[in-house]
């Protein structure tokens, strides 16, 4: 077992065998038991670089899972999280300047005793009967003269949030697309510039949507957010924790407030469940959209070559006429607020999709290659 004690968590040492036979004309005299020395409890290892190289192995270990099997849920994840060797690495990794939440207690104060108060941490969070608290809710003014409501977890949400996200988020790495950049380990905004620059230099791209969506994590569906956990996750403990955070509620100049949409900003679960939410929500219909075009780019062209003979320009403008079509009706179908007027669709198509071509030359263009 990952957690469980060993044979060396005894508080009696097994006697060493002599090592002459018990027959022999003159054993040698075995070495006596013993306990363990007075006044040192049983403690956590305190060797953090073999650990810290263990954990990053069994992490790996939950990617490498997640991606060869797409379509199984994972059982047990909850040990993982509570493992006190994660816990004693995510605390050191916590910002130590950052706010205390609404217990008042630092970064430096939690580690006077910091043994104590993780194996206390642990346990609760091995028997269920930790609680996260309320998150205590300040703003941050914005460029465009709005605010923005940040949170301020209490430091052990931050430290058991933070190992929630390493594990996690492991699972979801495995499904989310390869073009979301936002708060994901390995990725940066300047990652993202770099993906657009290649996308306008070497691709045909003709427009760019610079989109934002207004008041995101204010408006996230906590049932729905749990059907999407439940995607690639069916520990009860771990899908039950998610929701306790969502539930835990805001405390605002005193006055407790439970959203029933949202999650609050300022804790490290936050932007994972975010890019969740967005993944299921929005990005896989961004990729379908895009695959379809791409699929319908193929089928043209793949048409054209098999039929762009000479003097064959009406029936390769009479196919592509149609496609476009099809494609306008399934498209207007899917909305009844917004109709696409067909002429502007025309002109869209025209930028996306390949036009009719000739793609095989004249008999006797052939005849003289040849010969």
């Amino acid at each position: 077992m990952m957690n469980g004690s060993g044979k060396s968590d005894r508080p009696i040492v097994p006697r060493k065998p002599p090592n002459k036979a018990a027959g022999a004309p003159a054993a040698a005299e075995g070495v006596e038991e013993r306990g363990l020395a007075k006044g040192n409890p049983r403690q956590f290892p305190r060797s953090r670089t073999q650990s810290r190289g263990m954990l990053r192995r069994k992490l790996w270990r939950i990617r490498q899972v997640a991606k060869r099997r797409k379509k199984e849920q994972f059982t047990a994840l909850w040990h993982h999280i509570y493992n006190p060797n994660r816990l004693h690495e995510v605390y050191w990794a916590v910002n130590r300047s950052s706010a205390p939440g609404v217990d008042r207690v630092t970064w430096k104060q939690y580690g006077e005793q910091l043994w104590g108060n993780l194996t206390d941490l642990a346990g609760r969070l091995v028997r269920g009967a930790y609680r996260p608290k309320p998150v205590e809710r300040t703003y941050v003014p914005k460029a465009d003269g709005r605010q923005r409501p940040i949170g301020k977890p209490v430091l052990e949400d931050k430290i058991v949030q933070r190992a929630y996200a390493e594990v996690v988020g492991e699972v979801f790495e495995a499904e989310f697309l390869g073009f979301s950049y936002g708060f994901r380990p390995g990725r940066s905004q300047h990652d993202a510039l770099d993906a657009l620059t290649v996308g306008l230099e070497r691709r045909r791209v003709n427009w760019v949507l610079d989109a934002d969506i207004r008041g995101y994590f204010d408006a996230i569906d906590h049932e729905w957010l749990q059907r999407f956990l439940e995607h690639r996750i069916s520990d009860r403990r771990v899908l039950r924790q998610a929701r306790e955070w969502l539930q835990a509620g805001v405390l605002e100049e005193g006055e407790l407030c439970i959203a029933e949409k949202g999650t609050p900003q300022g804790g490290s679960v936050s932007p994972l469940l975010a890019n969740i939410y967005l993944h299921y929500v929005f990005d896989l219909w961004a990729d379908r959209w895009r695959k379809q075009r791409v699929w319908l780019s193929a089928v043209l062209a793949g048409h054209y070559q098999y039929y762009g003979v000479p003097r064959n320009n009406r029936a390769l403008r009479l196919f592509y006429n149609e496609l476009v079509w099809h494609w306008w009706r399934a498209l207007r179908r899917r909305s009844h607020k917004h109709r696409l007027k067909w002429k502007n669709f025309v002109a869209l198509a025209r930028e996306r999709l390949p036009q009719p071509k000739i793609t095989h030359p004249y008999p006797d263009q052939r005849l003289c290659v040849t010969t």
